[in-house]
C-alpha cells in the first residue's frame, strides 16, 4: 500500500500531541506529590510550633494550665533545681504556727489560715511579703475554668514573669493524691524546679485534681475559711476575659489588702 504523507504527517501531530499530555500529565502527578510533601512538612512544623508553645505557656504552674511565676521583677539569675536564689526570708518566721488573717481581692474579703508547721519555708515567704506591703495593688492576671479551678495571684508584672525578686523551695504540704480542695491556696512556680517559687500563688475556687510534675506537685501554704462563695459570685462566675477557659480574669482582679497575725 502506498503511503500517504498526509496521514502520516496527522499521525506524527497526533502522537506529539499525546506526547506532549503524558508530559503535562507526569508534570502536574509531580506537582502534586512536591506539594504533598510541601504540605506535609509545613503540618508537621505548625504542630510542633503549636506544641512547643503550649509547652511554654503551660511550664509553670498547677498541671496543663499551669499557673506561671517567677522570674523576678528584679532580674535575678534563672533558679536552678535544688537552690535558693536571692535574699529568701528564713523558714523560722513562720513559727511552726498557724497564721490567719484576711485576704482582700477587689472589695471581697477572704479569711485565711496559713500552716506554718506544714509549710514553713512558703509561709514565711508569704508573711514577709505580706507585712512588707509588697501585694498591696497586686493584680490576679489569671483565671482557668476548663477543668482546673484556680486564680492566679501575686506577681507585681501582671503577666505572669514576675516575682520578689528571689526564688525558693523546696515543695511543701503536697496532696499525695494531686486532689487540691475548694479554698486551697497554694504557691505556682516553673515546671519541673522545685526551688522556683517566689510571690505568685493561686487560690483553688472549685476542687481540681492537678498532677505532678518531675519536681512534684504544688506547695500548699493554707487554706480560705470564708469568703469564697463571695469570690466566686463576683469574680470567677465571670470567667476568662473573651471566653477562654485560661487567662484574664473578665473582673479585673487587685489584692487591695493582706493581713496575717
Amino acid at each position: 500500500m502506498a503511503s500517504n504523507p498526509k496521514q502520516e504527517r496527522e499521525a506524527r501531530a497526533r502522537l506529539r500531541a499525546y506526547q506532549a499530555r503524558q508530559r503535562v500529565h507526569e508534570r502536574r502527578i509531580s506537582r502534586r506529590a512536591r506539594d504533598n510533601w510541601i504540605a506535609a512538612i509545613a503540618l508537621v512544623i505548625i504542630l510542633v510550633l503549636a506544641v512547643g508553645a503550649q509547652i511554654f505557656f503551660f511550664s509553670g504552674g498547677p498541671g496543663t494550665p499551669a499557673p506561671t511565676p517567677s522570674a523576678s521583677a528584679t532580674p535575678t539569675p534563672t533558679p536552678q533545681a535544688g537552690e535558693n536564689i536571692g535574699d529568701v526570708p528564713p523558714a523560722e518566721l513562720a513559727e511552726g504556727r498557724t497564721w490567719t488573717g484576711t485576704l482582700t481581692l477587689n472589695d471581697v474579703a477572704l479569711g485565711v489560715e496559713l500552716d506554718g508547721a506544714a509549710a514553713p519555708q512558703a509561709v514565711s515567704s508569704t508573711i514577709s511579703l505580706a507585712e512588707s506591703g509588697f501585694y498591696d495593688g497586686v493584680s490576679c492576671h489569671r483565671l482557668t475554668d476548663g477543668g482546673f479551678y484556680v486564680l492566679q495571684c501575686g506577681d507585681p508584672s501582671g503577666d505572669g514573669t514576675g516575682g520578689p525578686g528571689y526564688s525558693y523551695g523546696p515543695i511543701e504540704a503536697a496532696p499525695a493524691d494531686n486532689v487540691y480542695p475548694a479554698g486551697t491556696i497554694a504557691m505556682a512556680r516553673s515546671g519541673g524546679n522545685g526551688y522556683s517559687m517566689g510571690s505568685q500563688f493561686f487560690i483553688v475556687y472549685d476542687d481540681t485534681t492537678i498532677g505532678a510534675d518531675a519536681a512534684g506537685g504544688y506547695t500548699v501554704l493554707g487554706h480560705v475559711t470564708s469568703g469564697l462563695d463571695e469570690l466566686k459570685k463576683q469574680i470567677t462566675d465571670a470567667g476568662v476575659e473573651g471566653g477562654a477557659s485560661d487567662g484574664a480574669p473578665a473582673v479585673p482582679t487587685t489584692i487591695t489588702g493582706f493581713t496575717l497575725q
